[in-house]
């Protein structure tokens, strides 16, 4: 094919790749065009409330309906409750899925989070994003036309939140029972929480005595996973909290059932007040809950009980009648067409005026290792790809244990390779030694990060990022060490040069790909703001995303760049020499490989483990497991782009700077930033 009308084509082919996806996936999510789905914000006494308002036909204020209010966890957005959203539109009720507050594109005022200075460093800057998110939404929605009310003026609202969502449900039903008796109606008449116990709301005097009391006749439920990596433990549950859970037995869940004998789960009960309560235990873990056919039932089926009493003019479909998994499909089709999208734009500028100076040329091929030499270079190479799994327990987690074990590695191999460079001046000049120098730095930087707190204080606003950034720096400077450390005692022998490696010093290679990389990252979030506005969708598949986002966490982004430009330079040096001379998808293998391969190993045994004995292999890595889930399809989507990019520009710079920027948006946009 002729390289000139190949970005061309790979560009048409990538936008109708968009195209198609987007469509598709808007058409599940309207249910074939039968919903109305719009982003509305509105201002509320605690700042401003975004979320997706899903419209069944017919809905009006001649035609009010039962209401579903439904929010999202830490770190995530509305678009975490597509499938709540989809299947109970589809069965006729109002439904919001709403953005608490600092995430996603709702805002608090930053003048709340003084109130909460006395509660300690970590819930005066966490609580305020859930305690009245959902309570705030309540009175919102309460207001409007379309949503159905009995004559004693009830509100025929349900709310339903996952993890932190659900604690903020928890608390709206306190708040709602305490308005009820000033004013004498109830705004709030189901609340289903999912992955939410009552160790957070307790804090706040919700316990689940307190919520008992506060049941005032209502449908209560919870969505209680057997394998849920934070809530729902026995109280003399051993340290570590990935385990396998039986809520009914507790002594909260008992409660909460009004049970003081073994209870069900899956089973309704009916309480003192006149109320109706039930517990699903599905075997599943915490990001399960909102991507997962069996909770999704467990919501229909709870609303359809809860509000049987009052007509909704849809049609009647059985709780595992679901299209949502359809709308899901096809964002992520939409997202490979969009990789592709951003790979044929940056193709497609390398060929015009200024940017064309990104390009030096083909990467040299370095002539095969042999014999003994080939079986080492192997065996570090499947070390190399098992280190970020190795360590991640010490980078992100902190384990003292992993930590100095990496600690002294490093040392170690580092002084090894300075040594070797010494020795190996005379046969291969002073090139050796500034690999060696090289490697001393990488292990240094190591040992040093090792035993310092970065990424804490004030300037660096989004908490999980920064564990992220944290491990991601770790993993950089490993990589650096390895690959230095090879080329000391085995390239320099086989002739390596920095052109191997991908690695050009030119400043116009630097600043063409620095040029190229920031415009084709601009188009591409352009076409995903495209998407945004016409078919409500992005570009995803379960906890990943691209996005959209609000323009105060651009500080935000400008401040990690660096720690993930970094790493991606890095980690693109070591895909253009680990696969330099492999063809077609073998080298692409390797390359996600190179990227993914230690963590997705972790992940399989950390979750095989759980769900084979009850007990994670890490039992204290809850956030952590969840957060490298995914990381997975990020650092296989940029191996993808570093591998198909370096072999086009004969230089690692390019995919680097696209990956680094990319990346960063991605990650900083899907989480919680404070104070933006």
């Amino acid at each position: 094919m002729n390289k000139k009308k190949l970005p061309i084509r790979l560009l048409i082919c990538a936008l109708v790749i968009v195209l198609c996806g987007s469509l598709l996936a808007n058409l599940f999510n309207t249910n074939f065009w039968g919903t109305k789905v719009s982003r509305i914000e509105f201002e509320t006494a605690n700042g401003t409330l975004n979320g997706l308002l899903y419209m069944p036909k017919g809905a009006s204020a001649s035609d009010p309906r039962p209401t579903v209010i439904v929010t999202h966890g830490y770190l995530n957005s509305a678009e975490m409750q597509d499938a709540n959203a989809i299947e109970l539109s589809r069965r006729g009720y109002v439904v919001l899925a709403l953005d608490m507050y600092d995430h996603g594109h709702s805002d608090i005022n930053d003048t709340i989070y003084e109130n909460f200075a006395a509660y300690g460093d970590f819930l005066k800057t966490w609580a305020p994003f859930w305690l009245n998110s959902m309570y705030d939404a309540v009175q919102y929605m309460y207001e409007q036309p379309y949503v159905l009310k009995d004559e004693a003026g009830n509100g025929i609202i349900g709310i339903t939140g996952h993890s932190m969502g659900g604690f903020s449900s928890t608390i709206a039903v306190a708040n709602d029972e305490r308005d009820f008796a000033t004013n004498g109606y109830r705004k709030i008449y189901a609340n289903l929480t999912e992955g939410s116990d009552f160790s957070y709301s307790g804090i706040f005097g919700v316990t689940a005595a307190a919520f008992d009391a506060a049941g005032g006749a209502r449908f209560l439920g919870k969505v209680a996973a057997q394998y849920d990596e934070f809530f729902f433990n026995a109280p003399d549950d051993p340290a570590g909290t990935v385990r396998k859970k039986d809520y009914v037995s507790t002594p909260d869940g008992m409660t909460f059932l009004q049970q003081t004998e073994a209870a069900k789960a899956n089973t309704w009960y009916e309480t003192s007040d006149g109320g109706h309560r039930i517990i699903y235990e599905p075997a599943q873990t915490h990001p399960w809950n909102h991507f997962s056919k069996t909770t999704t039932a467990n919501a229909v089926e709870f609303y359809t009980t809860a509000f049987a009493a009052f007509k909704t003019g849809a049609k009647e479909l059985a709780p595992t009648s679901q299209i949502w998994q359809l709308k899901e499909a096809f964002e992520c089709v939409a997202l490979l067409g969009f990789v592709l999208f951003i790979i044929a734009i940056a193709l497609f500028l390398i060929e015009l005026p200024v940017f064309k100076m990104a390009k030096t040329g083909e990467v040299p091929v370095l002539p095969a290792a042999k014999g003994g030499i080939k079986a080492i270079t192997a065996i570090i190479l499947v070390v190399a790809i098992l280190l970020p799994g190795l360590f991640f327990n010490g980078l992100y987690d902190g384990n003292a244990t992993n930590k100095n074990i990496l600690f002294w590695a490093s040392i170690v191999v580092a002084a090894i390779a300075l040594v070797l460079a010494i020795v190996g001046i005379k046969n291969n000049g002073k090139k050796v030694l500034v690999g060696g120098i090289i490697a001393a730095i990488a292990g240094a930087g190591l040992a040093v990060m090792l035993k310092s707190s970065l990424y804490s204080g004030s300037y660096w606003v989004a908490p999980v990022i920064n564990d992220v950034a944290y491990w991601t720096l770790g993993c950089a400077l490993m990589a650096l060490l390895v690959v230095s450390t090879v080329y000391v005692a085995f390239k320099a022998n086989d002739g390596a040069k920095l052109a191997n490696y991908g690695v050009s010093l030119k400043p116009t290679a630097i600043i063409g790909g620095l040029l190229t990389a920031i415009v084709t990252v601009v188009i591409g979030y352009a076409l995903l703001f495209l998407v945004d506005l016409i078919f409500k969708t992005d570009f995803r598949i379960w906890t990943f995303a691209f996005k959209t986002f609000d323009a105060n966490i651009i500080p935000a982004i400008l401040k990690y760049l660096p720690t993930f430009v970094l790493f991606y330079i890095i980690s693109t040096i070591s895909i253009t020499i680990n696969t330099n001379g492999l063809k077609g998808v073998w080298g692409y293998l390797l390359a996600v490989a190179l990227n993914a391969g230690g963590i997705i190993l972790w992940l399989v045994y950390q979750y095989v483990t759980l769900f084979s004995t009850g007990i994670a292999a890490y039992p204290g890595a809850a956030l952590s497991g969840i957060v490298l889930v995914a990381m997975v399809p990020t650092l296989a989507i940029a191996a993808c782009i570093s591998r198909a990019l370096y072999k086009r520009t004969g230089n690692i710079w390019t995919p680097a700077f696209i990956n680094g920027i990319l990346m960063t948006i991605m990650a900083v946009a899907n989480t919680t930033v404070y104070f933006k």
